[in-house]
């Protein structure tokens, strides 16, 4: 436990202009960051008598063992900078958000030359359009498949798409009028692309217009006797009506508006947010948040408003246009923001969120009205989102900790295993040797930290065994660990910083470290040969303060290095069960990457042996005709026609396929 008075900067050194500042550990991680209106008075903060610092954030400036900052201009470009680098380090002290579920979305594809509509989960990825969250995927395709009658924009995917345009023949939905079908030419890209507008459009709220478009349409198809046709126009007006049912009206059809709101106590709380457009609910959205530092509820709106529109300047992508831009950016920005209590600085938020949307945006408590009945809606559902919660994680954390405890009891660890790390290795008979390092922090995985390694040898041709592989893993991970900790000289320095000074310079991100920090605990997957191996490893590189054992799977003995028997763990233990988790998702990530080799490796071309023929040009030829076996049947001159192609390499490419090796495998 480190004395904060180590790293204390001198007051006359912080400045006492806006800025951002975060703390790091002994290893350099960075464990919390945080803005300020005056970097000063708020680093201070820190630093009076520990006593006096709630408890969370007493167990913060005692983990960490260094500070910086980074000075900007403007309250706002802090706010920005702050939601950057909380997204980029993770830190473990800020306020953790975690969605109840992965919601699925709408989304529409205003990136691609010929857009798609789909069902999406997930990260949002640039140049597409998003709608809702919806409760569940069906309830997008059931929506999807009443607009495509009006919409008939592309949902297929690259591949259909692609041998559809090989082929000349649509698909299915082409055939049922269903798709407009770009893939065949029956519609030019651009008339495509109004379609997806449209769609857009009307999932944006833009409802009357299509429906009096088409009334109007159908009026004047019935005054000219053409009845089929109105016929048809008479569905897709009903199909348009069924979507705009599908939400309640609860506002009037010009509010524009996210309502959230909060439910909890100081260690945690539920979150809710209901999206409206066009005055009708088109998404619903919860969270779960930890209270991992001590914050207010205006804090913790701050924070949340950061976690769902920072992502619409992640989400921008230069390759559109601004007509798209702008639209993507009103779908995910409202014209109101209604929260249960303002922000601390609402002034500022409200300019990050207006500068976003491209137009002015209002942050507010509702205080009477649908609205003020809505946000009491809205809080009824986090009300109820909270006790669920509590009902299925009654005994999680507990039983955690419980964990925890058990292992460093049964190992003889000086402090709870917080952060341990497990290797396995996997191959075919010696070959395709792949290894797996799994992170687990708190009894939960981290997988974004996931490590694999292809296992070299010492002659490059893999190792002799097991035991050498897991030797040669260990020694390249630590190797890599000590390599970074020496590269960055002092711990907690970085480029143009150093431990309690200034970093002026906040455009270039600093370079993610790997392998940076050490684990609490290793444990390999096997018995004494594996743990022996590990722990020759670990002495060669001097590393003696990092736990160590094994979990060999027969009769799940935990083997630490130089002892004659295993440790025994009772079967109910919470310590074994954890153990056993850590070991079963090293096996399966390392399996998983065997077989990633093991694919690539066995996967042969006909093409590969050709003269001349790189992959650039392979993969014009398979973009061209779809596989080895269309090639085959194509022509000399059909096969010249491909970009980069000349008639020498056309006819090594046809006298290669003619040839013996026309039984390998398709790529």
């Amino acid at each position: 436990m480190a004395d904060p008075a180590t790293y204390r900067p001198k007051p006359g050194e912080i400045p006492t202009s806006p800025g951002v500042y975060r703390f790091r550990d002994p290893h350099g991680r960075v464990i919390y960051v945080g803005k300020a209106k005056n970097l000063r008075q708020r680093l201070s903060s820190y630093f009076q008598d520990v006593a006096n610092l709630h408890h969370r954030t007493q167990q913060m400036v005692t983990t960490a063992a260094s500070v910086e900052w980074t000075v900007v201009e403007t309250e706002v470009e802090a706010l920005a900078l702050e939601y950057t680098w909380i997204k980029e380090y993770d830190p473990r002290f800020n306020v953790k958000y975690r969605d109840d579920k992965s919601y699925p979305y709408l989304a529409v594809t205003m990136g691609e030359e010929i857009p798609r509509a789909q069902v999406m989960r997930g990260t949002k990825r640039p140049g597409t359009r998003y709608f809702g969250p919806y409760g569940h995927a069906w309830a997008i395709r059931e929506t999807l498949d009443l607009l495509l009658r009006v919409f008939p924009v592309r949902t297929c995917s690259a591949g259909v798409y692609r041998r559809a345009q090989q082929s000349g023949r649509p698909c299915l939905l082409g055939y049922i009028d269903k798709c407009s079908a770009p893939c065949v030419g029956r519609i030019g890209p651009d008339e495509h692309r109004a379609l997806a507008d449209d769609l857009c459009d009307f999932m944006a709220g833009d409802t009357g217009r299509f429906v009096k478009r088409l009334e109007r349409q159908m009026a004047q198809a019935a005054a000219e006797m053409e009845y089929e046709q109105a016929a048809r126009l008479r569905d897709d007006l009903a199909a348009l009506r069924r979507v705009t049912e599908k939400n309640a009206v609860v506002l009037s059809d010009a509010t524009d508006a996210d309502v959230f709101a909060l439910d909890g106590d100081e260690l945690e709380a539920a979150v809710q947010v209901f999206h409206v457009r066009g005055g009708r609910i088109r998404g619903q959205r919860g969270w779960i948040v930890e209270r991992v530092e001590d914050i207010s509820d205006g804090e913790l709106v701050e924070h949340l408003l950061q976690q769902v529109y920072g992502v619409v300047e992640d989400t921008r992508d230069p390759r559109t246009s601004d007509r798209q831009t702008r639209a993507a950016a009103r779908d995910a920005v409202p014209r109101e923001v209604l929260v249960p209590v303002l922000p601390p600085d609402v002034e500022e938020i409200a300019t990050w969120l207006t500068g976003l949307r491209g137009a002015r945006v209002d942050v507010r408590v509702p205080r009477r009205g649908d609205k003020r009945e809505l946000a009491a809606t809205v809080r009824a559902n986090a009300e109820q989102a909270l006790v669920l919660h509590r009902t299925r994680r009654a005994g999680d954390l507990t039983t955690r900790s419980q964990a925890l405890s058990e292992l460093q009891d049964a190992l003889g660890l000086d402090e709870a295993p917080l952060r341990i790390e497990c290797y396995d290795v996997s191959h075919t008979q010696g070959s395709f040797q792949s290894a797996s390092m799994v992170v687990f922090e708190d009894g939960l995985p981290r997988k974004g930290e996931y490590r694999s390694f292809s296992v070299r040898g010492p002659d490059g041709d893999g190792a002799a065994d097991d035991t050498a592989a897991m030797h040669e893993v260990i020694t390249r991970r630590f190797r890599r660990y000590l390599a970074e900790q020496h590269a960055h000289g002092e711990i907690g320095a970085v480029e143009g910083a150093v431990p309690g000074g200034e970093v002026r310079a906040a455009a270039e991100p600093e370079e993610k470290r790997r392998f940076a920090y050490p684990p609490n605990l290793v444990v390999v997957d096997g018995g004494p040969p594996q743990v022996a191996a590990a722990a020759r490893a670990l002495a060669e590189l001097g590393i003696t303060d990092v736990a160590l054992c094994g979990l060999a799977k027969r009769l799940e003995e935990v083997w630490v290095p130089g002892d004659d028997y295993p440790v025994i763990l009772q079967r109910s233990s919470q310590g074994l069960y954890l153990l056993q988790r850590v070991r079963d998702e090293a096996h399966r990530f390392a399996i998983a990457q065997h077989r990633r080799r093991r694919s690539k490796g066995m996967t042969v071309s006909v093409l590969d042996d050709v003269p001349g023929l790189g992959p650039a040009r392979q993969k014009a030829l398979l973009a061209r005709f779809g596989s080895v076996k269309r090639m085959r049947s194509a022509s000399v001159a059909e096969i010249a026609e491909v970009k980069g192609m000349g008639r020498r390499t056309a006819q090594a490419v046809a006298d290669a396929l003619a040839g013996p090796g026309t039984g390998m495998l398709d790529p």
